[in-house]
């Protein structure tokens, strides 16, 4: 499922991320990669706040679209 359909508090394995190189690199800086564990707090409006590793980040529903969680 996207990420921005995974239940809020909920810890979830990133298993692909589907999107063009330069936005592949951009998540795998900001530590979104295949494998990595991440838990969405809050799916509102237009954004996605999640937690990856030790640190939040604010994603566009766009983004979170093409990264697909189990």
């Amino acid at each position: 499922m996207p990420l921005y359909l995974a239940p809020c508090g909920q810890q979830m394995t990133i298993v692909r991320i589907a999107a063009d190189d330069k936005t592949k690199k951009h998540l795998y800086n900001l530590g979104l990669v295949a494998g990595e564990k991440v838990t969405v707090l809050s799916a509102c409006g237009g954004s996605v706040t999640c937690i990856v590793k030790e640190g939040r980040l604010a994603l566009d529903r766009g983004v979170a679209g093409h990264i697909f969680v189990a």
